[in-house]
């Protein structure tokens, strides 16, 4: 530890500052302006109308608990979160945004029932409180670092747009162009199953055990395996019927949307081996329909309109409604040439990937240098 680091006092976050509860303002009740409007994981919207006083840090207090997340202006915070300002903190504000997010509040949550982030437990975190100078210099660097760090994610963010743009310049808009190919269902170009209803108490946290592909895993281009459940690995034999490989492509079925598209992934080798459980389809071209190809496909706003969710008690798709999907089928040949063009995209994504995973590991050292004083 430097000599500095010493000279700063410990202390409480309480301390430093407070949480103020945000105000419920309800979608309806919300007009037309240019103020944010933040929920407890980001932006939610605009308004009007602010109730921060400028620059405002805001923490989630109800379901994304803990999360951590910054306004440069004036904002509305709504009542799922709390929120720091000018009037709540005599600290610098993006030095004590970054200070939150490495404080590790999502681990705090004392409701039963619903996870949530009680602000007493914390105010009781305890850090270092370097002086005024100092967090603003602290700030300046990590803000150039995470700018980086940014791009990254910007440059990510456009190889996705370049596959849609590569889709579109080959094949065109699917609900557009039934006339200039032959038409055919999903169904007859495709392997469509649905997953195994395995038993939750059969469970296992422990041991030799095979991840297990639920709807929960499936977000929009990627399977999240953070909410994790395995199935023992002596029995997964029995159930290979089930099983994922690299580039098939699944879709949540039950609560399948979000905004205008469906959690639509494509299974990547990081993925494997896996299982697939009920209410999770997989489809997996035939006849040497690339998988590359029919992703992109089922990402069109066409296959969203074919397969509007069922309003019942747990909104879903079919596989029925799946199946009966119809697109214009162009020749196979082409088919292939877009998935050499994505498996190229796929590459330098992965390159990208790597390198903002250690951009995010040098960050988090970073960070960890600055708070303790050896910055």
């Amino acid at each position: 530890m430097s000599a500095a680091s010493p000279q700063w006092p410990e202390v409480t976050l309480g301390e430093v500052c407070g949480f103020k509860y945000g105000k419920s303002l309800p979608e309806a009740n919300r007009k037309a302006g240019q103020v944010p409007v933040f929920g407890s994981n980001g932006q939610v919207g605009l308004h009007d109308e602010a109730i921060t006083a400028g620059p405002t840090i805001v923490i989630g207090r109800k379901g994304s608990f803990g999360e951590v997340n910054s306004s440069p202006t004036p904002c509305w915070p709504i009542d799922t979160t709390y929120y720091i300002d000018s009037t709540a903190t005599k600290a610098d504000l993006r030095w004590l945004a970054y200070r939150l997010s490495a404080l590790g509040l999502t681990r705090l949550n004392r409701a039963a029932a619903v996870p949530g982030l009680n602000r007493e437990d914390a105010y009781r975190q305890r850090l270092l409180l370097p002086p005024l100078d100092e967090q603003r210099r602290i700030a300046r660097v990590l803000d150039r670092a995470d700018a980086l760090r940014a791009k990254r994610r910007t440059s990510l963010a456009q190889l996705d747009t370049l596959t849609q743009a590569i889709f579109l310049d080959m094949f065109g808009d699917p609900a557009a162009m039934l006339k200039k190919w032959p038409t055919k269902t999903l169904g007859e170009v495709a392997e469509i199953i649905t997953g195994y209803p395995f038993r939750s108490e059969e469970y296992v946290k422990s041991g030799e055990a095979i991840r297990l592909c639920r709807g929960a895993n499936v977000l929009p281009g990627r399977i999240d395996w953070s909410d994790l459940a395995r199935w023992p690995h002596s029995k997964s034999d029995e159930f290979a019927e089930f099983s994922l490989r690299v580039g098939d492509v699944v879709i949540a079925m039950d609560r399948p949307w979000i905004s205008e598209g469906f959690k639509i992934a494509r299974v990547l080798p990081e993925d494997c081996p896996a299982l697939l459980v009920q209410r999770v389809a997989r489809i997996r071209g035939t006849a040497g329909v690339p998988n590359e190809f029919l992703f992109q496909l089922l990402n069109q706003p066409a296959f969203t309109r074919h397969c509007r969710p069922t309003e019942t008690t747990v909104p879903h798709i079919s596989p029925k409604e799946i199946r009966s999907f119809a697109y214009c089928f162009p020749p196979i040949d082409l088919q292939r040439e877009f998935a050499r063009r994505v498996v190229a995209v796929e590459k330098l994504k992965a390159a990208y990937r790597a390198s903002l995973a250690e951009m995010d590991a040098l960050f988090a050292s970073l960070q960890h240098r600055a708070f303790r004083g050896e910055l």
